[in-house]
């Protein structure tokens, strides 16, 4: 087993949390799983594979993620949500590390799926994020949604082989719910930094995110999903943006 934690946050995640927990057992012996109010019987399936269950009110996606790190057997730590699964060789390449330097830090490469298509192109087409780390110098910020980890000037970071396999949307009302829900959310959070919505963001940045990903990313080769991917991200600006409006004239 690697000394590393792996840190899960979840909220209705029955349909997949079982079989995340099951890769990621031979991997480790130290998994949190910190579950924000589910009610499909997330928390029974959590319990049953022997995993750590922490239940607490929902605070965001940054402060939900540290408490599971807080409450971690090991100092690094792999973060993961309940719908991403590393594959076999990611688990091996981390299980060779010598993870001696707490100020290392290690990005994975993402295969992102929409229902059970891999997306190849577009936004999600090559999709990378900083995932394992040590808690004694890496921690995530507080944002409600699209959080970060707060990473020093000296953290160095280096690659890792494998993937983690992304499966996070199951169908279009899933996708559209979760773009709204989020859209909402980055509006309040850019309405407290004191943005602003102009005319050009409102109206400009959605039609320009449409052509980024849809055609300058390539997302017209994933077709039907690649141009549902493109659509909804555009309106999401448009609704984030839009809200921000709303709330600065309120």
């Amino acid at each position: 087993m690697a000394p590393v934690s792996v840190v899960l946050i979840a909220k209705n995640e029955a349909h997949v949390i079982g079989k995340t927990i099951k890769v990621i057992q031979r991997f480790t012996d130290d998994i949190i799983v910190v579950d924000s109010g589910s009610t499909d019987g997330t928390q029974a399936i959590v319990q049953n594979l022997n995993a750590r269950l922490i239940e607490t009110a929902w605070v965001g996606f940054g402060l939900t993620k540290n408490i599971g790190i807080a409450a971690a057997k090991y100092d690094w730590i792999l973060s993961i949500d309940a719908d991403e699964i590393p594959d076999e060789i990611l688990l091996k390449s981390i299980a060779k590390l010598q993870l001696k330097n707490a100020s290392v830090v290690y990005k994975i490469n993402f295969k992102t799926y929409f229902g059970k298509k891999l997306i190849r192109f577009g936004e999600w087409g090559k999709d990378a994020h900083v995932r394992l780390f040590n808690r004694t110098t890496v921690k995530w910020n507080d944002a409600n949604v699209h959080e970060q980890l707060v990473l020093s000037k000296n953290v160095v970071v280096k690659n890792t082989e494998g993937y983690i396999h992304h499966y996070t949307m199951k169908d279009t009302a899933e996708f559209t719910q979760k773009m709204t829900q989020y859209a909402l959310l980055n509006a309040e959070r850019y309405y407290l930094q004191g943005k602003k919505a102009g005319w050009i963001k409102r109206t400009v940045s959605p039609a320009f995110s449409f052509l980024l990903n849809y055609f300058f990313k390539l997302g017209f080769l994933d077709g039907r999903e690649g141009f549902l991917i493109a659509k909804v991200n555009a309106w999401y600006t448009h609704l984030k943006y839009a809200r921000l409006y709303e709330l600065t004239k309120s």
